[in-house]
């Protein structure tokens, strides 16, 4: 178990390496998001879920944040403004949760939700993939 989540760590880490290093869009929101992400998400895949109790309203916070800022002009705007109103609709939805004191299968699976649509935003924010203009740096 210990490896896999090492494993979890290194794809995490890599991944906002490439954003800022590999061409990606260096999108101070998206990594500030990504950053209360991380430290809510993945605890969640070893059961523990006070940090989703504990950061839920921070997300919500940085998810506005992210969607209120300027989108970089290699992204394609209408495309990940959608995704960004998805990623604010989930989490307000976790956060709701939270504070209604929602049970841990509950709590689990909008977290998950809220990640997935994460990387379907972070994933426009590559070089290459849809949504995002390919502009060589």
């Amino acid at each position: 178990m210990k490896s896999i989540l090492k494993f979890a760590f290194f794809l995490v880490t890599a991944c906002s390496i490439s954003f800022s290093y590999a061409g990606g869009t260096d999108w101070k929101e998206m990594n500030t998001f990504h950053s209360v992400m991380s430290k809510t998400f993945h605890p969640t895949e070893e059961g523990k879920f006070q940090p989703v109790r504990d950061n839920a309203s921070d997300l919500l916070a940085k998810a506005k944040t992210w969607k209120a800022s300027a989108v970089p002009s290699t992204l394609n705007k209408e495309q990940v403004t959608k995704s960004l109103d998805k990623l604010v609709a989930k989490c307000t939805e976790l956060d709701k949760a939270v504070k209604a004191k929602k049970g841990d299968d509950d709590l689990k699976k909008l977290i998950t939700e809220a990640h997935d649509i994460f990387h379907e935003v972070a994933e426009k924010c590559m070089p290459g993939e849809p949504g995002h203009e390919g502009h060589k740096h």
